[in-house]
């Protein structure tokens, strides 16, 4: 995530280029268009682009910009999550494609509208939904048992302090805005914004935050069907390339493209080494790829991604089933 502010760029945008290798007359997916900001870069190669959002608002700027050549438009707009994305392919007539771009997470452009409800920098309504529709965190917060909180809090922000925050967060109902549930969690949690240098604390409120918003989002199961969909949908020798905030999303495609690749868990003298009789439908993927120094200073929001990518063979895509680990 970017800090409020600061223009959306980018994050790893050279390296996700590099990966993907887009040729002219190529189809690409970008699946999290936000601000276009992949999507331009491919364009600029000569590939056709299919962008997937959720985000109404994300939709309307690209429409604003994108430009269509002939009867052929160089950008299709799809008004839908990337979970869905084999399925409005489909509906253009599109069977498969050479590439697959992710950029998980919230946005910059959602995180510097306040009324948007993703950051607790600025107050605004206690929303975050991407869609605009559906429940919202502040009905989530309002509505849900105290030991529901608490696992959502331990579940997707890793907080060990999650019941005690759960606890705060029901006394102090009904919460509306972002200003007071940053405010329940730091106090909650004692926590000293005066205290400056190296004993410095990390704004407590960061990781409940993150745990309500991928709840109220789906995020982490959103991810799974995405990069099932996108494995169906690559053509032998198509790329994918992902982009992750945090750990949870990296652990989830790291281990979805190793186990495409066919990795097995190694033996022991108590186990023997597992087979996989499976034909691989990745070729070794990437390890993990992170933003230089310079990047880091550059774009603030780059500080915590990570990029991994890999190449489809011409095995058959996997029925990948399963949510997110509870």
């Amino acid at each position: 995530m970017s800090a409020p502010g600061i223009p959306h760029i980018p994050v790893l945008l050279d390296e996700v280029v590099a990966a993907l290798a887009p040729a002219a007359g190529d189809l690409i997916v970008d699946a999290t268009f936000g601000a276009g900001g992949y999507t331009r870069r491919l364009l600029e190669s000569g590939a056709t682009v299919h962008a997937f959002d959720r985000d109404p608002d994300a939709i309307e700027a690209g429409q604003r910009w994108g430009e269509t050549c002939g009867k052929d438009p160089l950008l299709v707009l799809h008004p839908r999550r990337f979970s869905e994305l084999a399925e409005g392919l489909a509906e253009a007539g599109i069977v498969g494609v050479q590439g697959v771009v992710f950029d998980i997470g919230v946005s910059s452009m959602q995180l510097d509208q306040a009324e948007r409800g993703f950051a607790f920098s600025s107050d605004g309504p206690l929303d975050m939904r991407m869609s605009q529709e559906g429940q919202s965190a502040a009905d989530f917060l309002n509505e849900a048992d105290e030991g529901d909180i608490a696992d959502v809090l331990y579940r997707y922000g890793e907080e060990r302090q999650s019941r005690r925050i759960a606890r705060a967060i029901v006394a102090a109902r009904p919460l509306t805005t972002t200003g007071q549930f940053a405010a329940v969690v730091r106090k909650a949690l004692g926590y000293r914004p005066d205290i400056k240098g190296p004993k410095a604390q990390k704004d407590p409120a960061i990781r409940s935050f993150q745990a309500v918003r991928i709840h109220v989002n789906g995020e982490l199961d959103e991810l799974i069907e995405g990069l099932a969909a996108a494995e169906k949908v690559l053509v032998p020798g198509g790329r994918i390339a992902v982009v992750t905030f945090h750990s949870l999303e990296d652990r989830i495609v790291k281990q979805f493209l190793r186990d495409g690749a066919g990795a097995v868990p190694s033996g022991s003298r108590h186990m023997p080494q597992a087979v996989n009789t499976a034909q691989p439908v990745f070729e070794k993927p990437s390890s993990a790829i992170r933003p230089t120094e310079e990047e880091e200073t550059r774009n603030p929001r780059a500080r915590s991604a990570t990029l991994r990518w890999a190449v489809r063979t011409s095995a058959p895509a996997r029925t990948v089933t399963g949510r997110a680990a509870a």
